[in-house]
């Protein structure tokens, strides 16, 4: 079995510092991506635990690694931001992209997508209200859990299937389901503006890594562990940080509420 290379600091330091310098080095490119193939299979693991088990991991990962190429190529160490931090999005990103344009979920899967809508609408008719998800499983003759298996499926379909192409157009882009879809969920500008006053409020007076912690563990919904990893900084002491900036701020809060009386 092939091994993964994984370099220390200051190697990877090097290998990055004439990396920048050459980009054309295919070489030292190489290097980094087996660097951080961890990380990709890492976050291809993660998302493959939220899709039906139809969905291959290996085809998850494969994508992530065009991802982390492109954000390879993209990177500028100048900027003082952590690779690690920087390519995580890119690679995520592709992965969706990928699942978007794959037709993986099977006919089985979307019969049973169909028939939980159509079951939920008639219970619905006959209820004159949403029914609970009790109230459907019983109607469907089904226990909780596996109706809870039935819904993660559909939500699966309905992932896959908003880059279907629905028509053709004469311009240059065709059109697609997603286009026609109303967005119901769409947040209001005025609340994207209040949060992220929210997070300047908050990030306020705390150093680079505090701030970091906050921002990827309730902005990214990263887990202790995966900030840690960001942040290179083992998971007990993210926990440790994380517990006192809170502390700090609740008092933070008893001392400004007097503002908002």
């Amino acid at each position: 079995m092939a091994m993964t290379l994984q370099l220390a600091p200051e190697e990877l330091s090097k290998v990055w510092k004439s990396f920048v310098t050459d980009r054309t080095n295919q070489d030292l490119r190489n290097i980094l991506i087996e660097h951080y193939m961890p990380l990709v299979k890492y976050h291809g693991s993660r998302v493959k635990d939220r899709l039906p088990q139809e969905v291959e991991a290996d085809d998850l990962v494969s994508a992530g690694v065009f991802g982390l190429m492109d954000a390879i190529d993209a990177f500028d160490p100048l900027r003082g931001v952590k690779f690690e931090t920087y390519c995580v999005p890119r690679i995520r990103g592709a992965m969706l992209d990928e699942l978007r344009n794959m037709d993986w979920v099977p006919r089985l899967v979307r019969s049973r997508a169909k028939r939980l809508m159509e079951k939920s609408k008639e219970l619905s008719d006959k209820l004159g209200r949403q029914p609970t998800h009790e109230e459907l499983a019983e109607f469907m003759e089904m226990s909780p859990t596996e109706l809870d298996r039935m819904m993660f499926d559909a939500n699966a379909v309905n992932l896959v299937s908003l880059n279907r192409k629905w028509f053709e157009t004469d311009g240059s882009k065709d059109i697609s389901e997603i286009d026609l879809i109303e967005d119901q969920k769409g947040e209001d500008p005025t609340a994207c503006i209040q949060k992220s006053d929210i997070m300047r409020l908050v990030t306020k007076g705390l150093n680079r890594n505090e701030r970091m912690i906050i921002i990827l563990y309730y902005y990214e919904e990263m887990t202790m562990k995966e900030v840690g990893m960001t942040l290179d900084l083992s998971e007990s002491r993210v926990s440790q940080m994380h517990t006192s900036i809170v502390e700090r701020l609740k008092q933070q809060l008893v001392e400004r509420l007097p503002e908002f009386a």
